[in-house]
């Protein structure tokens, strides 16, 4: 298990001196959305009104919330700025007190590279990368970050932005090199085009992966494994290292796990949603924010040196 930081000691020093002294700027930014938000309704109610006198109580109705709509928008994306310090603060105490660095705002490397070049990823038109962690886990290399895809579908009035992907991308270094490359996806990704079952061979990232049958069947009720090393394929994915991915998924309510084991790096994807958000505009949710993101982190963090084993006589 990972020492995770103590939420009390946190509070006690530079932190929570330092969240102290954000109060006067919480209560400049909660003005400043209610003042926002006052003239989004004024503005709505003008443009219903307006909109109401020239004959149509429908459109009147729609472009009032429209109008509404937008303003109780900005009002929210006024109050980032603030949230994001907050949040670059806590998460980065909680990171330094882990030997580690955080950053909020990052641009995708290597993880992402490989995410997309093994199509671990949807097609996207639109990408946001935040809240990089880094450094060391149980004395290997480590780097997690958050990433949000979306996709513009239909035209005209239809047209319309769609979340295709939100969640983590963890590559861990592994404690040896592999022989080759190993992809694991939950069931049925790769389908036969046309056809049922999946497909036995693919062609990603430069290398020709075929399709491994696995010894255990309710692993392989689960999971596909595709790799150009059977042997190793089957050294790396035992019912057990399995167990330990499932465990990812459960802790972070997640979904459709992958996972890449390539040129001595681990690479981890996961459907996770939104996490690291320890930045409020109200004090008396530090604490809580504050727990609640150790207690995420933590988890990964104990999983990814999990993940890692010791190196096996002939596969070093």
């Amino acid at each position: 298990m990972i020492e995770r930081p103590d939420a009390d000691a946190l509070m006690a020093g530079p932190l929570g001196q330092w969240l102290s002294e954000q109060n006067a700027d919480r209560t400049a930014a909660k003005a400043k959305a209610r003042t926002i938000q006052i003239w989004a309704v004024i503005a709505a109610a003008g443009v219903a009104l307006v909109v109401t006198l020239l004959g149509s109580i429908e459109a009147a109705l729609k472009f009032g919330f429209f109008v509404g709509a937008a303003g109780f928008g900005i009002a929210e994306w006024s109050k980032r700025g603030v949230i994001n310090r907050l949040k670059g603060g806590i998460n980065g105490a909680i990171a330094q007190a882990l030997g580690l660095e955080f950053s909020a705002e990052m641009s995708p490397g290597l993880a992402f590279q490989w995410a997309e070049a093994f199509k671990l990823l949807p097609g996207y038109d639109n990408s946001h990368f935040e809240d990089m962690w880094s450094g060391e886990i149980a004395g290997r290399p480590f780097v997690l970050h958050e990433a949000r895809l979306t996709e513009e579908r239909g035209s005209g009035k239809s047209r319309r932005t769609v979340t295709v992907f939100e969640g983590s991308l963890m590559q861990v270094g592994f404690a040896r090199q592999f022989l080759g490359t190993t992809l694991v996806e939950r069931q049925g990704r790769r389908k036969r085009f046309g056809l049922f079952g999946e497909k036995e061979e693919l062609d990603l990232g430069g290398v020709r992966l075929s399709r491994c049958d696995m010894a255990d069947p309710r692993f392989e009720d689960a999971f596909t494994v595709w790799s150009n090393d059977q042997v190793e394929a089957r050294y790396l994915v035992h019912p057990e290292y399995m167990e330990r991915l499932v465990a990812i998924e459960q802790a972070f309510s997640g979904d459709n796990i992958r996972a890449l084991f390539r040129e001595g790096e681990l690479l981890i994807v996961m459907e996770s949603g939104n996490m690291f958000e320890s930045g409020s505009l109200d004090a008396e949710d530090d604490r809580h924010l504050l727990e609640r993101t150790i207690a995420q982190f933590g988890a990964l963090a104990d999983l990814a040196a999990r993940l890692n084993e010791r190196a096996r006589p002939g596969f070093n």
